[in-house]
């Protein structure tokens, strides 16, 4: 008996042990088949500023990247982590995300080696690190900075506008005033999401918030940008100040008129870009096609540099042999360190009426490099389909003969019938349809004689129902601004605590002060100054203009920590140095 319990443990042993070694191989070739991807949140930064690197696994894993080789050219800081999961057309995509802060020890040109997930490596991304400035302007504890990336540029042409703001000491009340764009016509669009990142500067720590926008001028000429400004109650020593305004330098772009398109391409679409890029995919190998049977083209053309409306589009090419079509093309964009980039897809479903090979021309579009200065084409190359068996000849089908009027149909004649008897049953047919006609006719007249001696019943009147709730707020909103805008103070207050009854109507608020606690900034701190002034002798200390505007959109809170994250350019308070 022992011996047999033996045998038996030890073969439950082999078992398990099997088991694991299957289960480590499954993890082990699930992250050996991932692809790790590495991205910087911007491609310049001067020294001693921090900048985010994304390392991201297109797959679930429970390894960690080995961050080790950035420490001898980067100070490594916080690490976090993300979990990603989409489901398009029932395919279910999982990915995750390492985001770290890193700041660079040396300037120059910095390249971040390559990371290691498991047994695959991410690509290495070239950072360029500029030397740090030594002399901020304006007050050295806020101040605002802008640049344009060209000073002169082409019709249509991406140029792409940074504002930066610094700050040292915790602020109150932030609002970032964007500049006037004048001169000739632009198209604004935002490049990309605020982002908000560390500097050192002298040795001083700052907070900096950086907004990047992309103008598109319509016409040649010059662009005018006035100075940015930020505005913002300054904290020093334990008090604040009164609200102070930084401004950063205007700027002047030269826009050139459009040049000829090249001899070779005298129909060229004007597309400027810095990078333009064409690919396709099919929905099954063109090689493998059958004839009467479609298949998808999908072609993508892709410009850094350019929004998507403005990308040209892509014709069908007229092949003898196919059936081409196309569909509504696909227009998005992507955020990059270098502006917006344009993406067109255009899908075209192809049917081979013969068999053989049959040969889609090559696609080509013309574009002009903004930074080389010169026409460039962006090439798809030709392809040979190869089209099996050949399409069934449509079948056409032979007119239905004209039939002749009712009046001259005559009885149908069948052979050996007898013509009396198929004259009968005409006779037959048309009275059975006389009656019917009779019978509806009846029908109509009694229908409406017993509407008429019907009694009439009389509908009781209905009260006026209240209107909802969202649009009594939108008109207590709508009579707060009118008393902000002449500095009615009384009628401000009664009107912001009726919307608030409907608001919150089991736990109203019964008070400004206690309203401005819900609401996010900046319309929690005018709240505050029209209640702090309500208790003053004179009335004055709040500003009925900013509490007019404010008071266009209103964000709530849930918790009182929450306020400070819901600002736009949230109080900074700098580590000690």
């Amino acid at each position: 008996m022992v011996g047999i319990l033996k045998t038996w443990q030890h073969a439950n042993l082999r078992g398990l042990s099997t088991c694991l070694a299957v289960v480590v191989g499954l993890l082990w070739v699930a992250v050996a088949s991932a692809t790790v991807t590495a991205r910087v949140d911007r491609p310049t930064v001067d020294l001693n500023e921090s900048f985010t690197l994304e390392v991201i696994v297109d797959s679930n894993t429970d390894l960690e990247p080995d961050l080790t080789v950035l420490h001898e050219d980067f100070y490594v800081g916080q690490v976090s982590k993300l979990s990603n999961t989409s489901i398009f057309n029932g395919d279910i995509k999982r990915s995750l995300t390492w985001s770290v802060a890193l700041m660079p020890k040396n300037t120059g040109v910095q390249h971040i080696p390559a990371i290691e997930v498991g047994n695959e490596q991410s690509n290495p991304v070239r950072i360029v690190v500029n030397e740090p400035t030594n002399a901020p302007p304006g007050e050295a504890d806020v101040f605002v900075t802008s640049e344009v990336d060209v000073d002169e540029t082409f019709v249509q042409a991406q140029i792409l506008y940074r504002i930066r703001v610094y700050r040292a000491v915790a602020t109150r009340q932030p609002a970032l005033r964007e500049p006037t764009i004048g001169g000739v016509e632009s198209l604004i669009e935002l490049a990309g999401d605020e982002r908000q990142y560390e500097s050192v500067l002298n040795g001083r720590a700052y907070n900096v918030v950086e907004r990047v926008i992309a103008l598109y001028p319509q016409e040649s000429g010059e662009i005018e940008i006035s100075p940015a400004r930020f505005e913002a109650r300054v904290l020093r020593d334990g008090r604040i100040t009164g609200r102070k305004v930084f401004q950063s330098d205007s700027h002047k772009v030269t826009v050139l008129p459009i040049p000829a398109p090249p001899t070779d391409m005298p129909d060229a679409v004007w597309l400027p870009a810095r990078d333009v890029q064409l690919s396709e995919e099919w929905s099954r190998p063109p090689d493998e096609m059958e004839a009467g049977e479609p298949v998808t083209r999908v072609v993508t053309l892709t410009a850094l540099g350019q929004i998507e409306t403005q990308l040209p589009t892509i014709e069908a090419a007229e092949v003898d042999g196919l059936n081409i079509y196309a569909d509504m093309p696909e227009l998005s964009r992507v955020i990059e360190a270098d502006g917006i980039r344009g993406v067109r897809k255009d899908q075209f479903a192809i049917i081979g009426l013969v068999g053989g090979e049959l040969e889609l021309p090559q696609l080509d579009v013309p574009w002009w490099d903004t930074e080389a200065g010169e026409w460039r084409v962006a090439t798809l190359p030709a392809r040979t389909l190869t089209v099996a068996g050949a399409a069934s000849p449509p079948v056409i089908e032979e007119p239905p003969a004209a039939v002749a009027p009712a009046e001259t149909v005559s009885p149908v004649q069948v052979p050996g019938a007898d013509p009396a008897v198929a004259l009968a049953a005409t006779t037959f047919w048309q009275r059975a349809a006389e009656v019917l006609a009779v019978l509806w006719i009846l029908t109509l007249a009694a229908w409406w004689w017993s509407s008429r001696t019907a009694p009439r019943h009389t509908r009781e009147p209905r009260e006026p129902e209240d209107p909802p709730v969202q649009k009594q707020q939108k008109e207590l909103l709508r009579v707060a601004r009118k008393a902000a805008s002449i500095e009615d103070s009384a009628g401000v207050r009664a009107a912001l605590l009726q919307w608030a009854r409907l608001q919150w109507p089991d736990d109203a608020p019964r008070s400004l002060g206690e309203l401005s606690n819900r609401v996010a900034a900046p319309l929690a701190d005018q709240l505050r100054s029209l209640s702090a002034a309500s208790y003053s002798p004179n009335g004055g200390g709040w500003d009925a203009a900013a509490l007019a505007s404010e008071l266009r959109s209103i964000s709530l809170v849930s918790r009182k920590e929450d306020v400070a994250a819901s600002e736009p350019l949230p109080p900074l308070m700098p580590p000690a140095t």
